[in-house]
């Protein structure tokens, strides 16, 4: 099994400002390419977390005492870090979207480039699946999802078009969309495929919901000073991060007490996301759309102020 290098590597492993004797979680594991280089940068006292739900991920586990591996999706962070009796952090890296490997994998069916059951799911075990979602949802439902998980243009006449052909027949594979797509597809094929089965992707795994999850247990279980770390690929989940690194919330706006005081849970490491270097990109594609946002935990003091 072949993943690629980690996308924005030394960047990223470089906002976790590692110390000696800390504890970090690594919250998309994937091919390891990340635990193993927080691996390297930590010394014989520190703890390592990998959090991933995918069973494709396990021959890729590193023997080493000091990391623990959650076979979970990274939502339940806090739920599983005190399960293992670990209440702070000092660190959290999470790279976000689909791995390599699964848009590699045709079986997966993630990508329009193979033969393959619609399938997209990360976690094997979960009952909707994109063959199920394209199948059932109504036009109304779907439009939602090509709108605003993809921002595709013309999503309530690809909608109704689905809606429609499966009337005829069921759509079951890659192939089926594809020919049922085809002759809606605006501007260039590519761009506009990778948006709608981006769009199936995110819905079918619930990657919104989780992300806001995440990050909200992210700012619990990190110690004020901690690091977050999150790599983005898509400006849908890149807009979720830059506002909840600004206010502790979705809304972008900060929290103000009643004398108008505002509270701002992060100091904003990166005013500017970091991109990778042209560089990168020629040796790993996949690192092409992704933005690097990082955050440091700060004190609540509105815990210590007076009553």
């Amino acid at each position: 099994m072949t993943y690629h290098d980690p996308v924005l590597k030394d960047e990223s492993i470089n906002a976790l400002m590692i110390t000696p004797g800390s504890i970090h979680v690594d919250a998309t594991f994937g091919g390891g390419g990340h635990t193993r280089a927080i691996l390297e940068r930590l010394d014989e006292n520190s703890r390592l977390f990998g959090f991933d739900q995918d069973e494709d991920v396990l021959p890729n586990l590193p023997n080493d005492d000091r990391f623990t591996f959650v076979h979970h999706n990274f939502k339940y962070l806090k739920r599983f870090l005190k399960l293992h009796g670990v209440t702070e952090v000092d660190g959290i890296l999470a790279d976000l979207g689909v791995s390599s490997h699964q848009l590699n994998e045709a079986e997966r069916g993630f990508s329009y480039r193979f033969e393959a059951e619609l399938d997209m799911r990360m976690n094997q075990q979960d009952a909707l699946s994109a063959k199920e979602l394209v199948n059932s949802y109504s036009a109304s439902e779907l439009q939602r999802v090509f709108s605003d998980y993809g921002e595709v243009r013309n999503s309530k006449t690809l909608a109704e078009a689905i809606v429609k052909e499966r009337e005829l027949k069921p759509i079951h594979t890659t192939s089926d969309f594809l020919r049922v797509a085809g002759p809606y597809i605006r501007g260039q094929r590519l761009r506009y495929l990778s948006q709608v089965f981006q769009a199936i992707r995110i819905e079918v795994n619930d990657e919104m919901g989780v992300l806001k999850t995440f990050l909200q247990e992210s700012l619990e279980v990190l110690k004020p000073g901690g690091r977050l770390v999150v790599i983005t690929y898509h400006s849908i989940e890149d807009r979720f991060v830059k506002k909840f690194l600004k206010a502790g919330n979705f809304d972008g706006e900060p929290e103000k007490d009643f004398y108008g005081n505002i509270y701002r849970p992060f100091k904003v490491i990166t005013k500017k996301p970091i991109l990778p270097s042209k560089e990168e990109i020629k040796i790993n594609p996949r690192a092409r759309s992704a933005s690097l946002r990082v955050a440091e935990k700060v004190e609540d003091k509105r815990k210590h102020g007076k009553e």
